[in-house]
């Protein structure tokens, strides 16, 4: 009809959004399919994408010092296992279920009145999932520390309170196969006849041990400093 002209409709927009945080959701797919299709670990969508606990592994979450030592301590009876650690705090992967058997272990090792920094996480529990590959370079990059950094380094792949693998699951095989377990205790007593503790009692008794440690060290330091300045009393 004369005297109607057609009017161009724009075309739909996607919500303006950050650049970091449309890279970031990019980064949070491929990560959460590598847990999925790789690992076979559930996940949950998010930025970050989240790891689901109690189905393949539990965590135990310690302070990063209070690990670091504990690991050290056990050199090679601590291989093999996931660590990741995020801010100050260290997740140490241990065989689904292991989470249940923390406070008896702890009470039975005589850690059981004191109110340690050491928590279990199980069933219904979530961690960050850890990106398996450094920024940029794919899945098919090496992965871990010192590869994705440490929380907080300054790099473009280990933001502030990110969590990254410090020791990460190996693909190809059963990640699980290596989480300490107490089911593999081939001993009648932690101090007696056998070979010995299982890899989860002797985990979670150096941790706490080093805890402790840690704990104690820095009462000193403070006990230290608040005596500066201050006269000596004699009686």
């Amino acid at each position: 009809m004369a005297g109607i002209r057609s009017v161009a409709l724009p075309s739909p927009r996607r919500p303006d959004l950050p650049a970091r945080e449309v890279g970031e959701g990019r980064h949070g797919d491929r990560t959460r399919l590598w847990y999925e299709n790789v690992l076979g670990w559930p996940t949950v969508p998010g930025v970050p994408p989240r790891l689901v606990v109690g189905v393949r592994f539990d965590v135990l979450d310690v302070p990063a010092e209070a690990g670091r030592a504990a690991l050290e301590r056990l050199g090679g009876a601590a291989e093999g296992f996931p660590v990741a650690v995020q801010g100050g705090r260290m997740r140490l992967l241990i065989a689904a279920g292991g989470a249940d058997e923390l406070p008896g272990l702890l009470e039975w090792l005589e850690w059981g009145g004191l109110d340690l920094d050491l928590r279990a996480l199980g069933e219904g529990r979530l961690m960050d999932a850890p990106a398996p590959w450094t920024a940029g370079a794919g899945p098919d990059a090496p992965r871990g520390h010192p590869a994705a950094g440490r929380p907080g380094d300054g790099r473009p792949d280990s933001p502030q309170g990110a969590a990254v693998w410090l020791r990460p699951p190996e693909p190809g095989r059963e990640a699980e196969a290596s989480l300490p377990t107490l089911s593999a205790m081939d001993t009648r007593s932690p101090r007696g006849v056998g070979d010995g503790p299982s890899d989860l009692v002797r985990l979670i008794s150096t941790v706490a041990t080093q805890i402790h440690r840690v704990r104690l060290r820095r009462s000193g330091a403070g006990a230290a400093v608040r005596g500066v300045g201050q006269p000596l009393a004699f009686s």
